[in-house]
């Protein structure tokens, strides 16, 4: 059997490892919360530029279509002319 003193040596040691993982814990959730935090404002950013360029390409094949349109008076196009 171990005498009082020993044991109480024992416990804080336990004690000082427990709070020391403890520690360690709150640090790595605080890391975790600031990258997906990161991550969140990320993936807004793309998501915002990716509706911008979906409009931009709504418009130009809008605009493509319109000069096909004006373009198509009936006559066919003849080859150029290395062909």
């Amino acid at each position: 059997m171990l005498p009082a003193d020993v044991k109480d040596c024992f416990a804080m040691t336990d004690l000082d490892a427990l709070n020391a993982r403890i520690d360690a814990l709150e640090i790595g959730r605080v890391h975790q919360d600031r990258v997906i935090e990161d991550l969140s404002e990320a993936l807004a950013a793309a998501w915002k530029e990716i509706e911008t360029l979906s409009r931009q390409v709504a418009r130009l094949g809008e605009q493509l279509a319109e000069q096909a349109a004006a373009a198509g008076s009936g006559e066919v196009e003849p080859p150029p002319p290395h062909y």
